[in-house]
């Protein structure tokens, strides 16, 4: 099953459910809500790269001036258009590597591995240079080689199980 086919069939929204998680994702997961709290201040502008249905600007919407989302999935950019209810968020269905966007921002982010899982990582790093062109601006999250067992539990539980497991590098 490719990313696009997994994503389309709604695997994001029940991968995100803490009941499918072992605790070293729930883990991973708060930690970079923590790290997000930290990170972004009052009044900024911030743009997420790969954003599925919006969870992480939603969560931080009282501190943004602007919040945009980018997803190349229809159906996570209207239920987070549906559940931003017309705030000072907006979602885009686009290609993470051609932003609709000529905007900058004070900070982009690209986060839980969604990075890991797109086909063109120069590109979407390049646009999300180009979006937020200051040093120190840019947050990816992946996935490390020590949580694979985690992750096998993870996909299991969500009725995906590993058949094939290949060492990929930058």
């Amino acid at each position: 099953m490719s990313n696009e086919e997994v994503y389309a069939a709604g695997l994001l929204n029940r991968a995100l459910d803490p009941a499918t998680q072992p605790p070293e994702i729930q883990a991973f997961l708060h930690t970079e809500l923590d790290l997000l709290h930290d990170v972004i201040t009052e009044g900024m502008r911030v743009i997420d790269v790969g954003c599925g249905t919006g969870r992480h600007l939603l969560l931080l919407r009282d501190r943004l001036r602007l919040g945009v989302g980018v997803d190349y999935e229809h159906r996570y950019i209207a239920e987070a258009d549906r559940r931003a209810g017309g705030r000072h968020l907006h979602f885009v269905t686009a290609d993470a590597t051609t932003i609709p966007v000529l905007a900058a921002f004070d900070f982009a982010m690209c986060l839980t591995n969604t990075w890991g899982t797109m086909s063109d990582k120069t590109g979407v790093l390049r646009e999300m240079r180009r979006v937020a062109p200051k040093p120190h601006t840019r947050l990816l999250s992946v996935y490390s080689e020590a949580s694979v067992p985690s992750r096998r539990e993870w996909y299991r539980r969500l009725g995906h199980g590993v058949l094939e497991e290949t060492r990929e590098l930058l």
